[in-house]
């Protein structure tokens, strides 16, 4: 258990009920990482981060986000009373800006940064030297930047071992969404770690899963590359606009050995999983959490994943974190206002 937490980890996988059956798999499960705390699986890396933290005495937070990294530091400084003092991703939703500021978060847009790289790249150099004053640090997450609050990310691979477990199940197919890469690599070393402990007998493919306007990873992977690339992000998705490699090399290593391999997808395919998740499966998800499964009917469509193996796609986080997608998801359905004459009548 963490000193500073608010009850995150432990989320629930749940077996597909219609999406599942409809793409031809028996065993389709969705890792619900949208029940965490402030709704996304961000949380467990500031649990384990601004723990640490406290151990060191340490006094105020800098981070960067495009918002549920932001909300979970946020959340976590509130429990901890850390300052926290957050550079935002130009084009973060205007809902996780908000829940931010809710917590008490000191906030600033900055133009171009997560779409340009060279923007994206010197914003990077300034938190760091913010960070390094004795009485602060630098929170970022990404194994490159924060080890210790990644490592906590892990527990999402040995949870899904283990909670397949319980169903005499082992996952053969995990995809996960990536930006800079963080949450696939820790996913795909918790799952190793579980296999070697004996939790698993067998190897989890882990798929890395990217939006087509932010290929830093998944076309290298898929094409056979051993390094990521910086690109000119163009995506809509919130949380995966990164234009720089951060943890891509490792990610590609990773995903690789585990037998899994890129998948880019475009943004309306995006959009479109969003929605088959919630008018299908009751889960609300952002887009960013609708990624994943938005490569799987991909590899479905080209005959990588058999009809019985058992496959996990993640849900990052929750579909209160940017409410214009949902306003788009809805269109002109709009909540009409009717006397009780009229609800009367038209009940007829």
């Amino acid at each position: 258990m963490h000193d500073i937490s608010l009850g995150e980890g432990n989320t629930p996988l749940v077996r597909s009920h219609r999406i599942g059956p409809d793409l031809g798999l028996s065993n389709l499960f969705f890792k619900l990482e949208t029940v965490n705390p402030s709704g996304s699986y961000k949380d467990r890396f500031a649990a384990a981060a601004i723990s640490e933290m406290v151990r060191q005495g340490k006094r105020r937070v800098i981070a960067t986000s495009s918002g549920n990294t932001g909300s979970a530091l946020a959340a976590y400084c509130a429990a901890a009373g850390l300052g926290c003092k957050i550079a935002i991703v130009d084009g973060a939703p205007a809902g996780k800006l908000r829940q931010m500021m809710a917590y008490g978060a000191e906030i600033t847009k900055v133009r171009g940064f997560g779409l340009d790289a060279d923007i994206t790249r010197a914003t990077f150099e300034v938190l760091q030297r913010m960070g390094d004053h004795p009485d602060a640090e630098l929170q970022i997450s990404a194994y490159h930047y924060s080890p210790i609050g990644m490592s906590a990310v892990e527990a999402i691979g040995r949870e899904i071992v283990g909670q397949l477990s319980t169903q005499d199940k082992q996952a053969d197919h995990v995809f996960s969404c990536a930006g800079g890469g963080g949450l696939t690599l820790a996913v795909a070393r918790g799952v190793r770690d579980a296999s070697e402990k004996g939790e698993s007998g067998t190897t989890t493919r882990v798929h890395c899963v990217q939006p087509a306007g932010n290929n830093t990873i998944a076309g290298p992977l898929r094409d056979g590359s051993d390094h990521a690339q910086s690109v000119e992000c163009t995506t809509k998705i919130s949380g995966l606009q990164v234009a720089t490699v951060i943890d891509g090399d490792a990610v590609i290593a990773a995903c690789r050995e585990s037998g899994g391999t890129g998948w880019l997808v475009e943004d309306a395919e995006i959009y479109r999983s969003q929605r088959d998740l919630a008018r299908l499966e009751g889960i609300f998800s952002e887009p960013a959490g609708a990624v994943p499964l938005t490569g799987l009917k991909d590899a479905v469509a080209q005959g990588i994943i058999q009809p019985d193996q058992t496959v996990v796609c993640l849900v990052t986080g929750s579909g209160f974190k940017d409410l214009d997608s949902v306003d788009a998801m809805l269109g002109d359905n709009a909540c009409p206002t009717v006397s009780l004459d009229e609800f009367q009548r038209d009940s007829q």
